[in-house]
This record gives C-alpha cells, sequence and structure tokens, in this order.
C-alpha cells in the first residue's frame, strides 16, 4: 500500500471524521457522525499498519511501544492539526485508534453547555467532574472550561493529561502543561508535585486510581478548583464510582470529603442528528449533545454523607429550577426541538418511563418507535426506571 500517513490524516479532516482505526486485515476505518465507515482503499498488511503507525511517532516512542505492546500519545502535523493516537498489539499485529483534537478550541457556547456551567468556574475551590462514555466528548468540554477561566481569571492553572490534546496559551492566566510518560511519571506524581507549584486550578486528565482520587479530593479540599473525568453514565453513577474506589473502611471518610468538595457533576453523551447534518467540529459533527447537571447544594451533600445516592437523581429532578438537569428532562428537550429522534434517544435512556412521559404524547410512529426500543432494552435486562448503582 502507498498510502501515506498524513493523507490519511487529510482524509479525515476533510470528512470531518473524529477517529481513524488502522488495523490489519482492513482498510483504514473512519468515524465520522457517529457512525465506522471503511474509506474505499487497499486492506492493509501487517507491514502496512507498522509503517503508518510508526512514522508518526519518535525513536522513543516506537521503543515505548514495543516493550509495553501499547502506547498513548500525541503529535501534530503542520497544516492539519494534532491527534491523539492509542497504539496497542491485534493478534499478533500493529493497530492503532487516533483521535482528533481539534484546531480551533470551541467555546462554552457553541458546545451547548448549559449556563450553569460558567458558574462553576467562578468557585475559588472544589471538584469539578466531566463524566461519559468514551468519544462523548469530555476531553473538548473540559477544554473549553479551561479556556474560560484563561480568557478572564487571573490564575494559574495546571493540566496534568495523557496524553495533552489541547495546547493552551496563556491569556490572562498561566497554564503549565505536563504530559504523563514525557513530564511526570503519574497522575498522582505530578499531584503530590502539584500542590507545590502554587496553583488555583488544577486539570487531572483522568481519575484512574485510588491514590490519584484521594490527592484530587484533597487538592479540591484545601482551596484549588480541581477538574476531572470519569468513564461513567450519569452523575449518581459517577458519585458511587468514586466512593467505591476506596475500601469499605474508608468510604464514610471520603463520603465526607465528597460532601464538602464537590462543586458539581456535569455527565454528557452524544446522538445523531434526525438530519445528520455536519457541524464544524469532528466531536460533534452530525452529533449533539445531551447532558445531565447535578449541582451540590446542602440537599445533595446529605444525600452523599449518608449513603443515600440513590435519591441523588430525585435531588435532581427538584432542582431544575436551580440549573440541575435529568438526562432524561435533556432528552426529551432534544426531542421535542426535533435535533434527535424517539428511538435514539430512548437507547441512551436509562429509566426510558420517565422519558417517555417528559416527551409527552408525540403521537405517531417515533412514539411506537420508541416503544418499540424499550421492549427490546428490557428484553436485555437494562430497560428498568429504577436507579441503582452500577
Amino acid at each position: 500500500m502507498s498510502i501515506e500517513m498524513q493523507e490519511l490524516l487529510q482524509l479525515v479532516v476533510d470528512r470531518a471524521a473524529s477517529d481513524l482505526h488502522l488495523k490489519a486485515g482492513e482498510p483504514p476505518i473512519i468515524r465520522a457522525a457517529g457512525k465506522l465507515t471503511r474509506i474505499s482503499l487497499p486492506i492493509l498488511t501487517d507491514d502496512d499498519t507498522k509503517r503508518l503507525i510508526f512514522s508518526c511517532l519518535s525513536e522513543e516512542q516506537r521503543r515505548f511501544a514495543e516493550q509495553n505492546m501499547e502506547l498513548d500519545c500525541g503529535f501534530g502535523v503542520e497544516g492539519l492539526g494534532r491527534f491523539r493516537v492509542n497504539v496497542y498489539r491485534d493478534r499478533g499485529s500493529w493497530a492503532a485508534a487516533l483521535r482528533v483534537v481539534l484546531s480551533r478550541m470551541p467555546s462554552m457556547e457553541e458546545l451547548g453547555l448549559a449556563p450553569v456551567c460558567k458558574e462553576f468556574l467562578t468557585k475559588p475551590r472544589g471538584l469539578i467532574l466531566v463524566t461519559g462514555p468514551t468519544g462523548s466528548g469530555k476531553s473538548t468540554t473540559l477544554a473549553s472550561m479551561i479556556n474560560a477561566i484563561n480568557e478572564k481569571q487571573d490564575k494559574h492553572i495546571l493540566t496534568i493529561e495523557d496524553p495533552i490534546e489541547f495546547l493552551h496559551h496563556n491569556k490572562f492566566s498561566i497554564i503549565s502543561q505536563r504530559e504523563v510518560g514525557s513530564d511526570t511519571k503519574s497522575f498522582a506524581n505530578a499531584l503530590r508535585s502539584g500542590l507545590r507549584e502554587d496553583p488555583d486550578v488544577i486539570l487531572v486528565g483522568e481519575m484512574r486510581d485510588l491514590e490519584t482520587i484521594h490527592l484530587a479530593l484533597t487538592a479540591a479540599e484545601t482551596g484549588h478548583l480541581v477538574f476531572s473525568t470519569i468513564h461513567t453514565s450519569s452523575a449518581p453513577q459517577s458519585v458511587d464510582r468514586i466512593i467505591d474506589v476506596f475500601p469499605p473502611d474508608q468510604q464514610q471518610q471520603i463520603r465526607i470529603m465528597l460532601a464538602h468538595s464537590l462543586v458539581g457533576v456535569v455527565s454528557q453523551t452524544l446522538l445523531p442528528k434526525t438530519e445528520g447534518e455536519a457541524g464544524d467540529s469532528p466531536v460533534t459533527a452530525g452529533r449533539v449533545m445531551a447532558m445531565e447537571i447535578l449541582i451540590n447544594n446542602p440537599a445533595v451533600a446529605n444525600l452523599i454523607r449518608e449513603a443515600k445516592t440513590s435519591q441523588i437523581y430525585t435531588a435532581m429532578q427538584m432542582g431544575a429550577s436551580l440549573g440541575m438537569q435529568t438526562l432524561e428532562a435533556s432528552l426529551a428537550k432534544l426531542v421535542r426541538e426535533g435535533l434527535v429522534s424517539h428511538k435514539e434517544a430512548i437507547l441512551k435512556s436509562s429509566r426510558p418511563e420517565d422519558l417517555e412521559q417528559l416527551i409527552g404524547n408525540q403521537g405517531g410512529r417515533g412514539k411506537t418507535e420508541a416503544r418499540s426500543s424499550y421492549s427490546e432494552k428490557s428484553e436485555k435486562g437494562y430497560g428498568s426506571s429504577s436507579f441503582g448503582r452500577f
């Protein structure tokens, strides 16, 4: 195969795709508007995938990949932008998944983030979580929040990422960006060191382990505004996930710390638009964001302390006037506005019966499709409208 990596990346950018997949035995595959499409090119051989993948790695990165059989890193291509790449072994051959990093950082308004999210940024300390499944735009949301602070506030912002995706430039704030693997050995190491680097704002790319979570909570409690992500599908589940990482004898202490330090949770997901229209952003092209918003007020903090997280969903419903929002409320609004279909909304909802009630009597085919989708989910065992621990 004679095609070069830069040509493939140009094709990805031209088609407003978000991802490129390379693996032996398949042609290059792109993801655009959330859907995978095989490119009309010859099937890749083992040698093709290795040549293409290794062409965008440094000598040090190649050695690391060969020694560890996997690698996370980022790189830039002049005239095209930045890309995040995960290199791995697949049945004895090299494979990779490359993600487009937007060349222009979108604003919070462009991403469709709720106005209350801007209020989070004015807090002097605390923990702000952005959660959602892989590929839901969490990194982009965090980058837009950090950029909003950078444009208006005089802060020292420290980011710890694996890898660095968006490149921030000093505006009103001073920004220090550290990449795991090249600037620090781990999130935990960088956090420990970071607390002595006079930061006002700390971004932790992902809270992956007990030590990182504990350090992030400590930083949030001791006067820093901390941003991070977790791979969870709802705000209440995010609270449970943090607590459940710790041994049972430590969980009550963590509940108290979290109840005291949590500012809010934004749990987001992307759905295909009904028209499938392309947008400016390869992350959201042809898709629209639905989000759940939890604000930690005294009632929510009490539920966290008393291990009553199953009641947080009700608290979000009752807190709509404060800016809280359930995923179902967000999905219902998108359906009523004609941006997403009944069927897609139901597939994303963990409470389809609640969603049906919020949508109201839409009538006709849409409602029939929604009921059909709900029946399919129920048969698979995950269509219950009751919220439980995940």
